[in-house]
Parts: structure tokens; sequence; C-alpha cells
């Protein structure tokens, strides 16, 4: 397809099981499914979810890992035209009853335990009428809950029971002729920090398009394997892995969430051509023991990552054809990416062109005004692209476009004169140290620079002279040694005063002060963390 045509994704199913039936379409930890059998099965939910009464534009909360149930649910309920709710497998109860009550869920599936969490317990205690019989008081609109596994609550289905209900062939099929395109296809959570954040509402069109203007540009071909360690309840993980490969009927492989060793063994194992990530996950990898080059078969893929981790992933993992990747869930979420002709430096740069039909400026972010190229300031966008809006919260979705209908991304960046973007940081993660604009992301890109260094991270912390300062936070390479005195010196001479970190510590990992599912560094919880440690208690 070398133009988009407006297409909903039961036809990419139909397409695909039609020309590459036999070949693998979904590699997990415990299933292998051709592209003829994920049809089937998809259409085998699409049936019993019509057997329960859920109907066109009806709202689904899918709460489990990257496993073979989650794509069979969100395929199943596309079919039928309902709205898949992924639901981040690291919330709790009161995040979990505040999701699928925002998002208006007539029905939730849920694995019964994972990550060593019992979230069929946590689910309970969100609506505890799934103990005995829905609805109930706390979720009144929650008609069904699926429960994959065992325990199976009284007021729930285990997923045979739900199997077994089945509208017939024909009930479906008709069910399927009237979506269209245009149809929500999800209601995707953003991601972040805060414990209640805002549902984006997108398209068939706005996702499908999206992972095939991706596609595009990567350069996906239906014979490439692509492991994808991004959780599909993120739209990195959903459009630009789990979509890009049903777009170009390529092989998707997963492990059920993102473990640096488990990585590095699929990409060898499955003879994997394409991966993605942000600076996170691309530093765990190339920092484990057990990383070596020669083991891996990579060509390509994207990188939401700075210059140094970009060039490390080129020249260390071998993905010669790695571009450069800036979006946002309210923008489906690919807004600019780099093409995998494109010279290596170019990609390397983090410096690329939107897609066709997607304008990006930059405006003042406290006027809107449009600034000229080579301008620092609020990262703007408006197209094909843009989210329907948040859903049940038109406040705030007001507040995120402009007068002239612009999405505020609240990120900060350049666009050149050859109309390139580059992100350089977020709004509000800009440090104002003594009056100076200091970007975590320009001294983290320093630090990384240095030999030892696995992963960096930089938040601000209050300081009574210069009202915040620099405090960075990192992880050696395998083998590596250093010592924080020694890496405070090393930076002095390549860094201004007011950029230089006033604390650095180094760390076996972030873990255990918080990363998101997704595998970046929560930095509200970094800057707490580093609050309590590096400052005398008043």
């Amino acid at each position: 397809m070398s133009e988009w045509v407006p297409r909903r994704l039961a036809d990419f199913l139909d397409r695909n099981a039609l020309d590459r039936g036999k070949a693998e379409a979904l590699v997990t930890d415990t299933e292998r499914l051709s592209h003829a059998a994920l049809r089937d099965e998809a259409r085998a939910v699409a049936r019993s979810l019509l057997a329960l009464g859920i109907q066109r534009g009806e709202h689904v909360g899918l709460l489990t890992g990257n496993d073979a149930d989650w794509v069979r649910v969100f395929y199943g309920a596309a079919l039928i035209g309902a709205v898949t709710v992924p639901v981040n497998t690291r919330f709790k109860a009161p995040e979990i009853a505040f999701a699928l009550r925002q998002a208006d869920c007539r029905a939730v599936f849920v694995r019964g335990r994972f990550l060593k969490i019992d979230f069929g317990a946590a689910l309970v205690e969100a609506e505890p009428a799934v103990a005995t019989s829905l609805p109930g008081k706390e979720l009144p609109l929650l008609r069904h809950a699926i429960l994959l596994g065992e325990d199976v609550p009284a007021g729930a289905l285990g997923w045979e029971a739900f199997r077994a209900r089945q509208a017939s062939e024909a009930e479906l099929d008709a069910v399927i002729a009237a979506v269209t395109p245009d149809d929500p296809l999800l209601v995707q959570f953003t991601s972040g920090t805060t414990a209640y954040p805002k549902g984006v509402l997108l398209t068939h069109t706005n996702m499908l398009r999206n992972a095939w203007a991706a596609s595009q540009r990567l350069g996906v071909r239906p014979d490439d394997r692509y492991l994808n360690c991004r959780p599909f309840f993120h739209v990195a993980g959903s459009t630009l892995s789990l979509l890009v490969c049903l777009v170009t009927s390529a092989t998707m492989v997963t492990p059920p969430t993102f473990e640096a060793g488990a990585a590095l063994r699929l990409l060898e194992e499955e003879h994997c051509t394409l991966t993605s990530g942000n600076d996170s996950i691309f530093q765990m990898m190339m920092a484990h023991p057990e990383f070596r080059r020669d083991r891996l078969h990579l060509r390509g893929g994207w990188a939401a990552a700075g210059p140094i981790t970009m060039r490390r992933v080129i020249e260390e993992m071998g993905a010669t054809d790695l571009c450069w990747a800036y979006g946002l869930s309210e923008a489906s979420p690919n807004v600019v990416l780099s093409d995998h002709r494109e010279p290596a430096e170019l990609r390397i740069s983090g410096r690329a062109l939107p897609h066709p039909g997607v304008e990006v400026r930059i405006a003042h972010p406290e006027t809107c005004a449009p600034l000229p190229p080579e301008t620092c300031g609020e990262i703007q966008v408006r197209g094909w692209g843009i989210m329907r809006g948040y859903y049940n919260n038109p406040e705030a979705t007001q507040k995120t476009f402009t007068a002239d209908g612009w999405l505020r991304t609240g990120d900060i960046g350049i666009i050149d004169v050859e109309g390139r973007l580059r992100m350089d940081g977020r709004l509000k993660d800009v440090l104002r140290v003594g009056g100076e604009n200091v970007a975590p992301a320009e001294v983290e890109e320093v630090l990384l620079a240095h030999p030892a260094i696995a992963m960096a991270q930089v938040v601000g912390i209050p300081d009574d002279r210069l009202g915040e300062v620099p405090a960075a936070f990192v992880t050696l390479r395998a083998g590596a040694t250093a010592t924080e005195e020694e890496l405070l010196a090393w930076l002095k001479p390549r860094l201004a005063n007011f950029r230089m970190p006033r604390h650095l510590r180094i760390v076996p990992d972030f873990e255990a002060i918080g990363m998101t599912a997704s595998g970046k560094v929560q930095k509200a919880k970094l800057r707490e963390h580093a609050v309590r440690i590096l400052l005398p208690p008043r």
C-alpha cells in the first residue's frame, strides 16, 4: 500500500489471513499464532462479546501483560466497534477503579495474577460486587468481569465460560460491516506520574494510519520480526509496535513485561530484525552482562532517545537503520520520525520531519504565538493523528488545544530551516537555576558520554541561593568503575557552571526509586528521593 487508504482494524486482519495465513503473526512467552489463527481468535472473542451484549461504541477494560489474550481481546473488540480501555499493570485498586469508572467500561478483562500481584483481588477491591454479582455501586456501568486465570470470583466469568458464549458468524459479519474507520478504537490513559491520568480517545484511522506512516519511514517488511519491549497498554506498544506489525504483516515478538536479559535472549533466539524503546530500555540492554553484539540480528527500528544512546544502538547493537521518534499519546502517538534511508548522522542527531498531513509548529509557551525557525518554544501539532479529545473530560480537552486548533504538547523543541523538529525536553522539566534555564536532557547527554556511565537522570532540587540546582543519578556499565568525585571532576570542564550538577550519586538501578512500566524513570519520584537524601531536614 503506497498511499494511505482509510481502513478498519478488521480489514488488515482479513488481508493478513488471506495473504500470509500460515506465517507467524504473534509470538509470546506461551503461544505462537499465525495470521490466520490470530484472525480466527479475534473473531471468536468478538462473537463472545456480542453474546455478552457488548455493542458498537461501548467500552471494554483490559488489564493484563503483553500476551496473546491482550491481543485477542483488543482485536476482537475492534471487530465489533467496541472501544478497548487498556489499564496500566502498575495501577493500584483505586487507580483501576478510576480508569474503569472514568472510561464508562461495560466489561473488563483481568489477568488474575501478574507480576506477583493479585489483580483479581484488586478488582474486587475496586468493585466489591465482583465477588457476588454485578452491577455494583462503585462501578455502576460495569456489567461483566472476565478473569483470566484461576480463583474466579462469583460475580465474574472465567475465560472458558466467556468463550462458551458465542453469537453466530452471520451476526458478527453484520456488526463488522457497520464499523467505520472513524469509529473510536481506544481510550489511552496517559502515562507519567499522576495518579489519575486522562483518557485519550483515538480512532481506527488515528492509530492505523499512524502505524502505517511509521512503518513507511522504518522500512518494515512482511518478513521482519519485531521485538516489542513496550507494554501494550501504552501507544508505543499498541500503535508503534503491535499495529505496525498488523499493517505490514510482520511478526510481533513480545515478552509479558520488559526485563533486559529476557529481551536479549528473545532478540537472539527469535532472530528479531527490528526493535524499539527509549533511552532507559536500550541502556539497560547494553549494560546487561548477557549483551553480545554477535548474537543479535537487528537491522533497525526506532528509539525515543538522545544522540549518544542512538549512536550506541546503531554501533553496538548493529541496528544500522535505527530511526529517531517523537510523539505523545494525544497524537496517536508518532508526530515525527526519521527515515531509515537518511544518513545515520542525521538520524542520530534527533531531527526529523512530520508525517505527510501532520503539521508541527513552535510557539511561545505562554502566548501560543508562532515562533520563527531555530527558536526554542512549545511544540504544537495538528492533523489526522490528533485525538478526538480526553474522554469524559471536556475541561482538560479545552485546555490542551489552542484557540486556533493546535494540540499543546507541553514539550519544548526547535524546528530548523528544513522543517525538521528536535525535541529538547518537557516544559515542566526545565530547571530554573539562578535565572538560567537548564534542560535535564542536555546534562544527561553529557553524562552519557562518559565511558563508565550506563544510565543518567537529572532532576532539580531546591536551593536557597539559586532557587533550584541540578542533581544527577547514574548507573555504571557492567565491569566499569568510577567514583562520584571522579565523575564530577570529569563533568566540570564540559558544562557551564549553571548546568553543573551540585550533587551526583551512583545507584545500582532506578527500579527501587521508581520507573514506569514503559521503562521510563519517574522523575517526580526521583526528585522526591533526591530531596530526601541530599537535603538536610528543616
